[in-house]
């Protein structure tokens, strides 16, 4: 991806693609582009129904899903303990653990990792992780070139394009525009490919087949740690993760720090909720667990990042550490109607969909443009509440964000006069007498246009609802 650097946020900690304004702009650029509807309408709404069908089947849906937040908040308000005795169990069974601050240093680590063993190419597994850190463009500049694997992040690095849904990256694309990409860039492309979708599958895993078999080197994200075992997890549906995971010599795991479980049978709660949230799956096609290094079996050198990037100072914020909780799904950015329409490229982050509003401004802060526009890319529905399997109260941290990024504006003013009449019963009644008095010149008040154009300024009666009462009972 050429489209994005590491300059979008007030401490750099995640990548903000170049030229991309705010999403007020971006959206209305993506909303006129009547294609890119089309095909996010028909995606979102297949994988929207399928999953509602899949979540149906479950009896007990809502008490796995509280299962999951609990053990989520429980591990979030105990991190620095479950880290430790992850490290130690990593450590014990023969990996290597690092720790990085931020994006550099973690993109720095792998690069080093990499170079350490004379290999200059590396097979990836698709992580966000790394798309937050903008790892592939940090190891191109070391002279690392980096193969994604997972087939809609294929399609995207082929045609020099960015992820615009965390579940499948290439959402934005059909299959016309999947074939042309493929004759264009892929040599080993039949002169016939076809749009067919297992013409277009054979292509690319024939296209694949040499990296598996030649790579020396391979880097992945991890869906879950075990804090009591050391085992790292990684589910995806394809299989391209599990040869990522077991033919190359050494493994490069880059991992959120918020990605632990504290014990093996709590993952047997995210084993059920995941895959019907995100695939509509009953279950996932690949899980790969592997906890440490094993002499003839998988790579002989396992390195495991765990990425702070900003979460240590997310985790601080009582309302905002929810957000924390998230496994990636994507059942958020499927029932918005904001999604729907603008698309993913419009949040200009690897994160997009109302997971992206809440967690890019967090880790990134809200110092640029781009930032403090996202907690609005909101109605404010709630669906992405009802279908979160970790039940993260998105609508509340939007709120919570707007507050911290509001500007100085007019409405930003009116709010706080309000909030100073509203605090005393004193207060009001004052506000309240004023305003009866000074009724004939309410037309003329000048407010926000952007307000009055949908509303009527309204003219306060001449005798307030206290007087009346009063004047009534003499009280």
């Amino acid at each position: 991806m050429s489209g994005s650097n590491s300059g979008g946020g007030s401490n750099g900690a995640m990548p903000t693609y170049v030229g991309m304004p705010a999403f007020p702009k971006a959206a209305r650029e993506a909303v006129a582009d009547t294609r890119l509807r089309s095909n996010l309408a028909h995606a979102t709404g297949t994988i929207r129904d399928r999953r509602q069908r899949a979540v149906a089947e479950l009896a007990d849906w809502a008490e796995l899903r509280e299962a999951a937040k609990q053990i989520k908040d429980h591990t979030l308000r105990h991190l620095d303990h479950y880290l430790v005795m992850l490290e130690e169990k990593v450590t014990a069974a023969g990996g290597t653990v690092h720790w990085a601050r931020d994006a550099d240093e973690a993109n720095a680590i792998v690069a080093r990792l990499v170079k350490e063993t004379g290999e200059r190419e590396v097979v990836k597994v698709k992580s966000m992780a790394t798309q937050e850190i903008g790892l592939n463009e940090a190891l191109a500049e070391e002279g690392i070139t980096a193969y994604e694997t997972d087939l809609a992040e294929l399609i995207v690095q082929l045609g020099d394009d960015r992820p615009s849904h965390i579940l499948v990256p290439a959402i934005h694309k059909n299959r016309a525009e999947i074939r042309e990409i493929f004759q264009r860039t892929m040599p080993s492309a039949p002169d016939d490919l076809t749009d067919d979708p297992a013409a277009l599958a054979e292509a690319s895993r024939r296209h694949l087949r040499a990296k598996f078999l030649s790579a020396k080197v391979a880097v992945s994200g991890a869906n879950f740690a075990i804090a009591e075992t050391g085992t790292v997890l990684v589910v995806e549906s394809e299989g391209n993760g599990r040869m990522c995971l077991t033919l190359p010599e050494t493994l490069i795991t880059v991992m959120g720090i918020e990605k632990l479980l504290p014990t093996a049978r709590d993952l047997e709660v995210f084993l059920q909720v995941l895959p019907r949230s995100s695939t509509a799956e009953r279950m996932n096609p690949y899980t790969s667990a592997w906890t440490g290094v094993h002499e003839g079996d998988g790579p002989s050198a396992f390195h495991l990042v765990l990425l702070d990037n900003g979460r240590t100072a997310v985790n601080e914020d009582p309302v905002g550490r929810q957000a924390l909780r998230c496994i990636r799904c994507s059942a958020c950015l499927n029932v918005c109607p904001v999604y729907a329409r603008a698309g993913g490229h419009a949040y200009g982050s690897p994160y997009p969909g109302p997971i992206g509003a809440i967690l890019s401004p967090q880790i990134r802060g809200i110092g640029s443009e781009v930032d403090a526009s996202l907690p609005f890319a909101s109605s404010l529905c709630g669906a992405c509440y009802e279908v979160c399997p970790v039940a993260i109260d998105i609508p509340r941290v939007l709120v919570h964000l707007r507050a911290r990024s509001a500007k100085k504006t007019p409405e930003r003013l009116a709010m706080g006069v309000a909030a100073w009449s509203l605090r005393t019963p004193k207060r009001l009644a004052a506000v309240q007498r004023a305003a009866s008095r000074g009724r004939r010149f309410a037309r003329h008040v000048r407010v926000p246009r952007a307000w009055a154009d949908t509303r009527d300024v309204p003219v306060p009666p001449a005798e307030s609802f206290r007087q009346w009462w009063q004047r009534r009972e003499g009280r």
